[in-house]
């Protein structure tokens, strides 16, 4: 690049760049989200985006390990890849540790996950995404409070019920028809896969694509037009599990023989959330059951059923449905501005007083004038201003402005605080 060229101020694409106010709105959601999860008695754990390549390379779909993932080689000749996901992860970490941790977990992560594909609405390249899973504990009452959990967390951002609809399915159905279809492991593996993509597909396409795997349809032991017992064994169970989360309170679930999940690590249940508005027709976000999975790493089988929540299809909702954020910018309370450049270092020394009683205060370190301070503190939208100078140090009383309504108010300097809180 030649001098006199100029650096691009776009950011990379399909990603985002959070300036303050675009910040606190995603602080706002997982805030929200977050109360409801650590209600529920959930724990929130943390680890690095950077992890060895043959993590995913048998524990996650074929298409994202392929074609999605941002993977390079480190300097020590390693293959490293940006998490696309996180639960190959939490995998890695319970079985590191398996021996000093209590069951069940429960845990949840919030933080950003990378995949290389097009953007579009609802998809980036850099997402962020709250994790959440329920680890130790077989199928039962632990799928049904993951599922209960999901629809918890809509309600408790004022979602009705109506607004949002839970689409299941079980692994073991899916296998159970595609037997008594005649397919064997690596041709389930193949049809499971393009299942995952009917919803993109015409309905010829998909015909035309199944065919080349199989001659019987899997989905009609599923939907009736043929009879296989184990199917209709596992098709019972599933429509118990359903009628149970209804007497449960969460009303909205509905059987979905197409709802496959496309990791290839999923066992159990499997589930997908779609919006109900005609405006925003698609999935928000899903989930479903991998016992096998922490067995990989060498660990005893410790069977695990969770969810995750991406922001930008989630968001997607929240616009959608109109419902309103609790947004929270923390901005400086109080702007405290220097008659001379001689007062900096007693306003600096006042402030540290002030921020011991959780006052977020900021402090003219320029020359600018009093009446331009106060125009400054406007723009930074900072509700009260006060002038700290050698009068203020001396009489240890103040003037705070509020700036909204230029009132202004006398007060000794120990009741400022109080004042501003």
């Amino acid at each position: 690049m030649s001098n006199s060229e100029k650096l691009s101020t776009a950011p990379y694409k399909g990603v985002r760049d959070f300036y303050p106010n675009d910040w606190a709105h995603m602080e706002a959601l997982f805030t929200r989200i977050r109360k409801t999860l650590e209600n529920q008695g959930y724990e929130e754990y943390q680890a690095s985006p950077l992890e060895r390549s043959e993590l995913y390379e048998a524990k996650t779909s074929e298409e994202i390990v392929n074609e999605q993932t941002y993977t390079f080689t480190d300097r020590g000749n390693r293959s490293v890849t940006l998490r696309p996901e996180m639960t190959p992860t939490l995998a890695r970490m319970v079985a590191g540790k398996r021996h000093e941790l209590t069951f069940p977990l429960r845990w949840f992560s919030i933080g950003n996950r990378f995949r290389y594909e097009r953007p579009q609405k609802g998809r980036l390249r850099d997402f962020y995404q709250c994790d959440i899973d329920l680890l130790g504990l077989s199928e039962g009452e632990a799928d049904i409070e993951i599922l209960m959990l999901a629809a918890r967390i809509f309600k408790d951002f004022g979602a009705k019920e109506t607004d949002f609809i839970i689409r299941i399915n079980t692994r073991p159905l899916l296998n159970a028809a595609c037997a008594a279809a005649g397919l064997t492991k690596d041709g389930i593996r193949q049809y499971l896969r393009l299942l995952d993509k009917k919803a993109k597909m015409t309905p010829e396409e998909f015909t035309v694509a199944s065919n080349t795997i199989t001659q019987k349809d899997p989905l009609s032991f599923i939907e009736g037009t043929a009879k296989d017992a184990v199917v209709t064994t596992e098709k019972d169970k599933l429509l118990a599990l359903i009628k149970t989360l209804k007497t449960r309170g969460v009303g909205n679930v509905v059987f979905s023989p197409s709802i496959t999940r496309g990791f290839d690590y999923y066992t159990g249940v499997v589930f997908e959330i779609f919006d109900t508005s005609l405006e925003n027709p698609r999935a928000l976000f899903g989930g479903g059951r991998y016992d096998n999975l922490i067995a990989l790493f060498g660990s005893d089988l410790i069977p695990a059923v969770g969810f995750s929540i991406g922001d930008v299809t989630f968001t997607n909702f929240i616009e959608t449905h109109a419902i309103t954020l609790n947004t929270q910018m923390h901005r400086p309370q109080l702007y405290l501005g220097t008659p001379s450049k001689n007062d900096i270092p007693a306003a600096q020394a006042f402030a540290d007083i002030l921020r011991t009683n959780d006052t977020r205060v900021f402090v003219n370190i320029t020359e600018k004038t009093l009446g331009s301070q106060i125009k400054e503190a406007v723009k930074r939208t900072i509700p009260y201003f006060v002038a700290y100078g050698a009068d203020e140090v001396a009489s240890k009383t103040i003037k705070i402005k509020t700036l909204a309504t230029g009132e202004e108010t006398l007060l000794a300097i120990d009741k400022l605080s109080n004042f501003i809180h």
